[in-house]
């Protein structure tokens, strides 16, 4: 398919600036075409206008119809076929099975959100009926639900070209709840966004939905991402990437006149802890799958394990012999980006550099840098440096992790109540282990968004249970996730109505209930 770089504002194409940028590819460092248009302070400023155009209509649609229309997102996201997956494999150096493999989770996420508003369930119906006789003072009728914000910015992520980025998560639940969505998309996946965007378009024009219900624009996160965050029409943003990067989002946000939410995903180590027993009886399997897991997508995923905690004797040892022999066979691979093998490289370097940190492994094979390559790199150090070198908690985001040895389990108490918030927090152990982990898991209930048993974090099912979140700086704010059907809570807000009339009440909150959604009647579950 040819590509045109023009920015989608609604259904119209944008050229910008005038300036155009061209992506590398991580494969070869060769420019890719075309030149991609940087969006202007004007092309902002019409995209959100569109998207608040379109807010007083598209916020009244029905489940149904909302449901129809991100089920025509994922059809026409299926017609792009090879061609998508052929640039989103020049684009980011990904593997084409990852690629197909994470296209089917686009598409998944778009048809589960659909069923969830066809059910209607996530408005949360609240209904408390008068009592005009009651004593002292009268009952009032009460109804409430939860209602879309209103236009969204969502920010594509580096490291998942589909899955977080243009028609990923956050476009989907923001969507589904009502709330019409401008995208920034990734620098480094241009080409990949452009024809995601143009699936969308599709979608919007034969769903008959408002043009400005979907916008996307390219140009510098500094300059076009703070712009979107700070115009006075967005009502909530979502992100995925670096903490420098979320913050300074977030920071925009807040200093607005009117502050409003950002939702970042950002910095996570996703502590291991190993304990004894397990560590004793399986040690090699341990070995095995924590090499897979941190080495997994060239370490570029959000829940890679790049801290494992252990305590010091003749089992961890055996244990680090395992995952030595795994890491140097492992390969070096292409990384996403230029800049993403730039600051990997430069996180190793800042760890090799801490006095009482060192080596334990690295591949046998040199990474080339014509291939943008990543290293596979296990380094080791005890409980006491690492307490006491702030460096070594920071994440290398890469096929990286560290070792650190405790002398017992409550040394790793310690250790485990002094790390920052986390997406998750795994614990390998037998029955006795666990059962002697009491005060462990206590700890880790309030660093992580999700605990794992005997597991690895790579791999986030996408489901109504699942929580992808966590404390500061994991997420901007740990009582959301951004995976599952709990997503859409990020972009909505109650509003209760009282005393009104049965014909100006929404749907949900009438008591002829033409929805069929589930009401909370009088404290009872109808």
């Amino acid at each position: 398919m040819t590509l045109h770089g023009k920015l989608f504002i609604g259904s119209t194409l944008a050229t910008g600036n005038g300036d155009t940028t061209r992506p590398t590819s991580p494969l070869d460092n060769r420019l890719l075409e075309p030149g991609f248009h940087q969006a202007a302070e004007t092309d902002v400023d019409a995209a959100m206008s569109l998207a608040e155009e379109a807010f007083t209509a598209y916020r009244r649609t029905s489940g149904e119809q909302r449901a129809g229309f991100l089920e025509a997102m994922s059809n026409e996201i299926m017609e792009l076929g090879d061609a998508l997956i052929d640039r989103g494999h020049l684009e980011t150096g990904l593997p084409k099975p990852r690629l197909v493999g994470e296209r089917g989770r686009t598409c998944g996420q778009l048809k589960m959100f659909a069923d969830l508003v066809r059910d209607g369930s996530w408005t949360d119906a609240r209904i408390d009926t008068a009592l005009p006789d009651r004593e002292p003072l009268p009952k009032p009728d009460l109804r409430r639900m939860l209602s879309p914000l209103g236009p969204v910015v969502v920010f594509g992520a580096s490291n998942f070209p589909l899955a977080f980025s243009v028609a990923g998560g956050d476009t989907a639940s923001a969507l589904a709840v009502g709330c019409p969505v401008v995208v920034k998309a990734h620098s480094a996946h241009p080409g990949t966004a452009e024809l995601v965007a143009t699936a969308i378009g599709k979608a919007v024009a034969g769903c008959g939905m408002p043009p400005g219900v979907f916008s996307m624009l390219h140009g510098r996160g500094s300059v076009v991402g703070i712009a979107l965050v700070k115009h006075p029409l967005t009502c909530a943003a979502g992100f995925t990437g670096s903490r420098e990067g979320g913050r300074a989002l977030f920071d925009a946000a807040v200093a607005r006149p009117v502050p409003i939410p950002v939702f970042a995903e950002m910095s996570s180590l996703n502590p291991v802890f190993l304990l004894p027993e397990a560590l004793q009886r399986r040690s090699e399997a341990i070995a095995e799958g924590l090499t897979e897991s941190f080495t997994l997508g060239v370490g570029q995923f959000c829940t890679k394990p790049g801290l494992v905690f252990g305590v010091s004797g003749d089992a961890l040892t055996r244990f680090q012999e395992q995952l030595c022999a795994r890491v140097t066979a492992a390969a070096p691979a292409t990384m996403l980006h230029a800049g993403i093998c730039a600051t990997f490289h430069e996180g190793l370097s800042h760890a090799r550099q801490v006095s009482g940190a060192s080596v334990l492994a690295e591949s046998s094979q040199a990474a080339d840098p014509g291939q943008t390559h990543g290293e596979p790199v296990v380094m080791q150090t005890d409980a006491e440096t690492f307490l006491s070198q702030p460096q070594l908690a920071k994440e290398v985001f890469g096929p990286f992790t560290l070792v650190v040895a405790g002398q017992s389990i409550e040394e790793l108490e310690k250790v485990a109540a002094g790390l920052e918030g986390q997406l998750t927090a795994t614990l390998h152990g037998t029955e006795a282990d666990l059962a002697e982990a009491g005060g462990l898991v206590r700890i880790l209930e309030r660093k992580a968004g999700r605990l794992i048993v005997n597991g690895f974090p790579t791999g986030v099912e996408v489901c109504p249970s699942m929580n992808h979140g966590g404390p500061y700086p994991a997420t901007t704010d740990a009582r959301f996730t951004s995976v599952g059907t709990a997503a859409i809570q990020r972009w909505a807000r109650p509003i209760c109505y009282q005393d009104f009339p049965a014909e100006l009440l929404p749907a949900e909150l009438q008591d002829s209930n033409p929805r069929g959604v589930r009401q909370l009647r009088d404290g009872v579950v109808s």
